[in-house]
């Protein structure tokens, strides 16, 4: 009893979302280490911005529709701060859509199209869960995978000619602060966990999406 005290004591709920995102995030996805790459094609480039818009650029955002429902009280003034910050990132995906040009022809497009509809609507089901924690572990998982997102945003820019906007979502630092004690019973913490799971596999999902229409054009 003892050890397993311990262990929980130990490994608190933001903890448990950062060994996700180091095993499931973003930023493990040979796809963006791709695309982060200098030879790196354009349209391929485009490609990513233009899912990550689809998926994220809607209103009123991931964020915006957890705090809206609020079903963990509590997480409700740090969800506020994150929509506030997310609705720069949502302005920042759509001038980068507008300045990459057209989504590149890819075969299977409407295929791709069904794909991204569906992320997007299991995103806005994790927002708007009635389970305590869940949508806050879901939205602490886009906060923390969103750091090596935006890297390539960054990246996509100055391809693409427009000026980075400064990130304003709260440091790990903040956000590891609020989480630890909204998961503090055993029940938040493992809907945080949860919620967490089921971001990184959409992310996950969408660079597995974006890779395979990469080789789809490119041959």
């Amino acid at each position: 009893m003892l050890n397993t005290v311990q262990t929980r004591q130990h490994h608190s709920a933001w903890d448990l979302v950062t060994r996700l995102g180091a095993t499931d995030g973003s930023a493990g996805h040979p796809h963006l280490a791709q695309l982060m790459a200098a030879s790196a094609a354009h349209r391929d480039l485009a490609d990513a911005v233009h899912a990550l818009c689809d998926v994220h650029a809607q209103h009123p955002g991931m964020p915006a529709d957890a705090h809206l429902c609020c079903a963990q009280p509590d997480a409700c003034d740090w969800l506020d701060e994150v929509a506030a910050a997310f609705a720069g990132e949502r302005a920042y995906l759509a001038r980068l859509a507008a300045a990459a040009g057209p989504t590149p022809s890819t075969p299977g497009q409407a295929e791709s199209e069904a794909a991204m509809t569906a992320s997007r609507h299991a995103l806005e089901m994790l927002a708007r869960s009635e389970r305590r924690g869940c949508a806050t572990g879901a939205v602490a998982a886009l906060v923390l995978d969103w750091t090596p997102i935006r890297h390539l945003l960054d990246r996509a820019a100055q391809r693409f000619g427009v000026e980075p906007p400064r990130c304003t979502l709260p440091r790990q630092a903040t956000t590891a602060a609020s989480i630890e004690p909204l998961g503090a019973t055993p029940a938040t913490e493992r809907a945080i966990t949860f919620g967490a799971q089921q971001l990184f596999a959409q992310h996950r999902g969408l660079w597995d999406l974006l890779e395979a229409r990469a080789h789809a054009r490119n041959g």
